[in-house]
């Protein structure tokens, strides 16, 4: 009767065993993803699970822990979680494996210079135009092509006009007159060719008789940008014969990108380079910026005006633009890898002590040589993540730290956020522990 006894009990002491591993082992699994989320999002004091949720679709909320409809294992959410403020902590195992770099914050004066494109174009200021005075015929062209270079007083067209003829042959028959009457009309009739368009060189070279022809003179070196008449052609009074352009200076319009045009205005020094002329500079200064925008290209065109000695700058030319706006005051600065635009703001994120990031919000300025300015939001010396900062990002706005932000405005968080979410609570391991 004694073996059986102890064979019983025996039987009995196994199956209290096996019950006692099997709930232990059922409140560790439980326990378990509430202890490693707890390390990165919850302080070190455990609080009150406010709700449980699927990594994968933190909108779902539930009662209680177990699978989520997608198979997923829920984490909890603690209520001492909303405490922290608009800090987030992450484990420095993890911060390693992510590669996080961090930059100071330094206070600068940002590069202005800024290169851009631009063309040169004809200066309207010295053109001329070459019209007819009176009803004529175009008798010779001594310009027969467009773009021909000209030098000043040299001839450019030859016009029989009956009203020149006979306005010559007064001036002419009244030369010997010495009564006072016939000099005031000789004088009146001078006056009256210089109404009709003849200078005193047009009158002195004038041939005289039935076929007068006068010759019309270039006023000014330069070249004739348009000829719109031919020989033997019948022009009336008023009409455009050509136009002559000097080259003395030329203008370049600078295309400005709209963002970038505050800091360039008029007296703003420019320097001038030509691929078609390596090694030679040419230098001035913007005389104004153009009040129309370039709808499509959103740029703003600022126009320099250059001397150019032995016309080498032709109109039509491809240059490219220096332009030296007056440095200003130092400012702090971000290097631009750091910045999140969201599309409603542009935020950074602060590298704290101890593994702790914040998100922060600031207003952006201009950008230069790989850096921007912030105008409002930092002072100078805090230290911003420049690498990995997405993946933190993610987790600040699954956390809650981007809701109680500055302006108390809910930002959305990314559609990755989940998944870098369970990567940051669960660190990566280091390597193999055995």
């Amino acid at each position: 009767m004694k073996r059986p006894l102890v064979i019983f009990f025996v039987v009995v002491a196994a199956a209290a065993l096996l019950v006692a591993g099997y709930l232990g082992g059922r409140h560790r699994a439980t326990t378990a993803p509430a202890s490693a989320h707890s390390s990165t999002n919850a302080p070190d004091t455990a609080g009150k699970v406010l709700y449980w949720y699927d990594p994968m679709v933190p909108e779902q909320h539930f009662d209680k822990p177990g699978l989520s409809p997608m198979g997923m294992e829920m984490v909890p959410r603690y209520a001492d979680a909303n405490a922290a403020g608009e800090v987030v902590r992450i484990d420095p195992a993890t911060v390693q494996n992510l590669g996080v770099r961090t930059a100071s914050v330094e206070r600068r004066v940002l590069s202005t210079a800024l290169r851009v494109p631009g063309t040169v174009a004809w200066n309207p200021r010295e053109a001329v135009t070459i019209s007819a005075r009176v009803d004529a015929v175009i008798s010779k062209l001594r310009v027969r092509a467009p773009y021909t270079q000209v030098t000043a007083g040299e001839p450019l067209a030859e016009l029989l006009a009956p009203q020149w003829s006979s306005a010559l042959a007064e001036y002419d028959a009244l030369q010997g007159a010495q009564s006072a009457d016939a000099k005031a009309l000789r004088g009146a009739a001078r006056e009256r060719l210089q109404v009709l368009g003849l200078t005193s060189a047009d009158i002195r070279t004038a041939r005289h008789g039935a076929g007068a022809a006068v010759t019309l003179h270039a006023p000014q070196a330069g070249v004739v940008s348009t000829l719109e008449v031919r020989e033997g052609q019948r022009v009336s009074a008023g009409q455009t014969l050509m136009t002559l352009n000097g080259l003395t200076t030329v203008w370049v319009e600078a295309a400005l990108p709209q963002a970038l045009a505050g800091a360039v205005h008029a007296g703003t020094p420019a320097t001038v380079s030509v691929d078609a002329l390596p090694g030679q500079e040419f230098h001035g200064s913007v005389e104004t910026l153009l009040p129309d925008i370039d709808s499509t290209a959103r740029t703003q065109r600022a126009r320099i005006v250059l001397t150019n000695p032995n016309g080498r700058l032709s109109p039509g030319m491809f240059v490219t633009v220096q332009l030296q706006p007056a440095d200003g005051e130092a400012v702090p600065v971000v290097p631009d890898e750091a910045l999140i635009a969201t599309g409603q703001q542009t935020r950074v994120i602060v590298a704290e002590t101890d593994g702790h990031f914040r998100p922060l919000a600031v207003r952006t300025g201009r950008s230069a040589g790989g850096y921007t300015e912030i105008l409002d939001g930092m002072r100078g010396g805090e230290k911003v993540v420049v690498s990995g900062q997405f993946l933190i990002d993610s987790e600040a706005s699954l956390s809650g730290a981007l809701q109680r932000m500055g302006d108390g405005q809910a930002v959305p968080a990314p559609a990755t956020s989940a998944a870098n979410h369970a990567m940051l609570s669960h660190p990566m391991p280091t390597g193999d522990k055995r």
